[in-house]
Order: structure tokens, then C-alpha cells, then sequence
């Protein structure tokens, strides 16, 4: 049983995993790709989440940041959500869809060593942690873990497996998939809110790709959240990712299996499959003004 009581750090440690695990996990896989997937959870790899029995996957924002570093994009404060905007989030759901966002920016500023910045998300990310009751999630354990290696990246980064166990359980324990669900979606928007900015600045072909196979990942995120669609909190989020998803429709994927190689000592299957994406620059143009449109709502 988690202590109620926790020092502060121990406090922004915990809505800290909350905000990047749970923005980690979504969508269903291609119906065509029969591979086994790498065993142990990586957190710049996408991430595993089953919901009413049905297993999604979806790029973590950590990834997505990763790519986008990789591709010598440089640190742009700009694209992130405004901390204090925190106090502006009254309802469960925008409070939900910004510990997703906000979630997303720390694994950006992280990355990009912004210690600064970090602390400014932390914040907010515990103020929102605090209202939504999530912060009971971890184990003490856990949380020591965290604060004993709080200043090394990849330490804290190799945690986030152990993480998300703990907040997958959590959110199924205590019935808040649609909690579960928005912050996901939340985390989503950003990271593709962040590679739509890139493309713009970069026209690189790896983020434009990683946009493009979002397609994937879109229709179903929209299936997890549909159950919820009679709120009227979130029926407006839907309605907007159903016309995102028809710019995404549009998009042309080939895909070409190849047989994975099995590491058995290891545990670990590379998968050597091939996916080719064929997008206009009309087509990212549109998908890009509609996620900055759908973004700002959000935010605001």
C-alpha cells in the first residue's frame, strides 16, 4: 500500500512515470503483421496496452522525441504547452488530455537536457496528477528508485517498463480507463504535434514516414475512445480526430513482411518487416494545419 503522505520530490517522481507511461500505449497493430515484439518494454519503442481485451500499440512520445532530436532538430520551447496553463483546466477531461501533453513535453525537454524546463512540467504535472488521484499509482520502492537516479536519463528511461505495469494496473484496478484513455490521446496529439513542426522545418523524411504511419495508429485511438463518445466532454475531441482520420485515409502504406531474427539467449525479436509511406505534401499540409488546429483546443 502506497504511503499517502510524500515529499514533494517523491511527489513530482511519481505523476512524473504516471504522465510519460501512460501517454506510451494505444492503438491496434496492422492486421497484417504477425511478428512477436521485443519482450522487455523500451521506452523509444512503442508500447503495449490492452484494453477490454483487444492489444494496442502506438509510437511513445519518447520515441517520437527521440527521432526528432536524432534528426538534428534543435530544442524548440515554442511547441510546448505553457505550464501555467495548468490553472486553467477545470473539467476531468481537459485536466486528463493535458497530463497526456504535458506528459509528452517532459519526455521532449528531457531529452534535450532542459533541466530548467523539466521542473517548470514537473509542477504542472503534479498539480494535474494531484486532482485526477493518480498519484497513489507507485510503490514506494518504485518511487525510491526514481529519486535515487532522478539525474540519469537512462536510468530513469530503463524504469519506465516497471512504470507502466504499475499504471496499467492502476487505471484497470480502480476503473478509469477513460482516464487512461485521454491521457493516451493527449500524449498523442503532442508527439505528432511536435512531428508535424519538425517536417515543417526539417522536411525529413524519417518524420515525415513516422506521421504518415500514424494512419495506423489514428482509427485506433478512435475505437478506444468511441465508449466515451456520450460525454460531452469528449465528444468534440472525437468528432475532430474522426475528420483527422479521413486526411489520414488518404495515405498510401505498403507493407512487406520479412521474417523476424530471434535473439533466444537475449529475449529479443528484430523485426525486419518494411513499411513504405506515401504522402503528398497537400496530404501532410492538411494533416498538419488539422492536428495544430485540434492541439489548440486542447490547450486552451
Amino acid at each position: 500500500m502506497v504511503k499517502k503522505l510524500f515529499n514533494f520530490k517523491k511527489q513530482l517522481i511519481i505523476v512524473t512515470c504516471i504522465a510519460i507511461i501512460a501517454t506510451s500505449c494505444g492503438g491496434d497493430k496492422p492486421t497484417e503483421e504477425t511478428e512477436e515484439v521485443q519482450e522487455e518494454i523500451n521506452p523509444k519503442q512503442s508500447q503495449l496496452l490492452e484494453i477490454d481485451g483487444k492489444v494496442f500499440s502506438i509510437p511513445s512520445p519518447i520515441q517520437t522525441a527521440t527521432l526528432i532530436k536524432n534528426s538534428g532538430t534543435n530544442y524548440n520551447k515554442d511547441i510546448l504547452n505553457i505550464p501555467s496553463n495548468v490553472t486553467k483546466y477545470s473539467t476531468n477531461f481537459k485536466k486528463a488530455v493535458n497530463l497526456g501533453i504535458y506528459g509528452a513535453d517532459l519526455g521532449y525537454v528531457t531529452l534535450y537536457e532542459q533541466t530548467q524546463d523539466a521542473i517548470s512540467f514537473l509542477t504542472a504535472i503534479k498539480s494535474i496528477g494531484d486532482d485526477l488521484g493518480v498519484s497513489s499509482a507507485f510503490d514506494m520502492e518504485l518511487v525510491n528508485r526514481f529519486e535515487k537516479n532522478i539525474g540519469n536519463q537512462d536510468s530513469i528511461l530503463s524504469m519506465v517498463s516497471d512504470a507502466y505495469k504499475a499504471s496499467d494496473r492502476y487505471l484497470k484496478n480502480n476503473q478509469q480507463n477513460d482516464i487512461g484513455a485521454v491521457i493516451l490521446a493527449g500524449g498523442w496529439i503532442e508527439s505528432l504535434y511536435f512531428a508535424v513542426n519538425a517536417a515543417k522545418m526539417t522536411n525529413n523524411k524519417e518524420i515525415i514516414k513516422r506521421i504518415g504511419e500514424q494512419k495506423n495508429t489514428i482509427s485506433n485511438l478512435i475505437k478506444i475512445l468511441t465508449p466515451y463518445y456520450s460525454n460531452s466532454d469528449y465528444t468534440p475531441f472525437i468528432d475532430k480526430l474522426i475528420e483527422l482520420d479521413d486526411l489520414f485515409s488518404k495515405i498510401e502504406i505498403v507493407y512487406t513482411y520479412v521474417k523476424p531474427t530471434v535473439d533466444a539467449k537475449n529475449k529479443v525479436t528484430t523485426i525486419n518487416s518494411t513499411t513504405e509511406v506515401i504522402i503528398s505534401a497537400e496530404q501532410l499540409k492538411a494533416i498538419s494545419d488539422k492536428v495544430s488546429q485540434i492541439r489548440t483546443e486542447l490547450i486552451n
